[in-house]
């Protein structure tokens, strides 16, 4: 799976963020400091996100399975 990463340049450096991952943004001085610092954002969603998923299904019957994304 990819993503699409977009840096935007501003007085203080760069902000970022991930179109696809909403939350997922971040700001450094340099463009590779917002590169680092939008990796780290990007692990931060997703831990955060299966967290509250895994709370939501607490004590229900659920089937879960691995799903590799088919779009391009």
């Amino acid at each position: 799976m990819e993503f699409t990463a977009v840096f935007e340049k501003v007085s203080e450096g760069y902000i970022a963020f991930v179109e696809e991952l909403p939350g997922a943004n971040t700001q450094a001085a340099t463009l590779d400091g917002a590169r680092q610092n939008l990796q780290e954002a990007i692990a931060l969603v997703l831990e955060a996100n299966r967290a509250m998923a895994e709370e939501s299904i607490k004590d229900r019957e659920v089937v879960k399975e691995r799903l590799i994304p088919t779009v391009s």
